[in-house]
């Protein structure tokens, strides 16, 4: 069952289809509290069913699609929930439903199955064989959760009026740019494995060529787009800006050096390639 591409799908639609009715439940259940809070327990609640329901299957993995479906539900119930829309709100749905299904079809086209798991889950599992769970529950399942969770409470905010203005426009452009942005490094990616496969070569072109990691800057500038987008209706609530910068430490701290030491330990003439590319910016290295 695990060998099968189409059964995985089926398990994992399963599983999300269940771990948002638990969300939603729990959501709903606290209704005393505040919308932050809320939406906290019932993400937390989801993240904790896909982290279990991995353990079950013995693949870490399963959480791999949560990054890019939380926010569509999350967001989308929170319009529903409020049932009020605004042109700023369908700009900034359009955003995040173009960011998250784009991603997610990225996750759904480098699926295998149930049986293969993220090279960076196996380096955590061989490090920490007696508390890989441990590890796995903070830091790969619900670390990601709350800092994607903290680039969600501007939109949360933003749900919440009907503003548009320039400064709105100005926030959807950064999201379509910045989604676009990995769209065309996933696809140069995508095109580059399938035309050396099974060699352990370094990617020199389109994106890549002066970028380790365009895919990563674009991921980041769509939060701060985001941020962009709720600045434009409520500055007093800028401190949320704790969210973008949350989202943009995990990728230089975290995502990036892992990366780039897997690159370096798996493909000659990485540290060649390191010195003359930049870690995000996809234009020529000046120093």
């Amino acid at each position: 069952m695990k060998q099968s591409r189409a059964m995985g799908f089926s398990i994992i639609t399963a599983i999300y289809i269940i771990a948002t009715a638990i969300g939603v439940f729990l959501f709903l259940m606290f209704s005393d509290l505040h919308v932050f809070w809320r939406v906290l327990i019932g993400d937390v609640g989801a993240t904790v069913f896909v982290f279990l329901a991995g353990v079950a299957l013995g693949n870490t993995s399963v959480y791999d699609p949560y990054w890019s479906v939380a926010p569509i539900v999350i967001l989308s119930g929170i319009t529903v929930y409020y049932s009020e829309i605004s042109l700023g709100i369908i700009l900034l749905l359009l955003a995040v439903w173009y960011w998250g299904v784009r991603l997610t079809c990225n996750w759904a086209y480098t699926f295998i199955n149930l049986e293969h798991q993220d090279w960076r889950y196996d380096k955590f599992k061989n490090l920490f064989p007696r508390i890989y769970q441990l590890v796995s529950f903070v830091g790969i399942n619900m670390v990601p959760t709350l800092v994607v969770y903290l680039c969600l409470l501007p939109g949360i905010t933003f749900i919440q009026t009907s503003a548009f203005n320039a400064v709105t426009i100005i926030g959807f452009v950064v999201c379509i740019l910045s989604a676009t942005l990995q769209l065309f490094a996933d696809l140069q990616m995508h095109r580059f494995r399938r035309e050396n496969a099974g060699r352990k070569l370094i990617i020199r072109a389109g994106l890549w060529k002066n970028a380790r990691h365009p895919n990563y800057l674009g991921e980041i500038v769509m939060w701060w787009g985001v941020y962009i987008i709720m600045l434009s209706a409520v500055p007093p609530m800028w401190f949320l800006i704790i969210g973008p910068i949350s989202n943009t430490i995990l990728f230089l701290v975290v995502s990036i050096p892992l990366a780039d030491n897997h690159n370096r330990e798996t493909r000659p003439g990485f540290d060649e390639y390191k010195k003359e590319t930049n870690s995000l910016i996809p234009l020529k290295k000046i120093f």
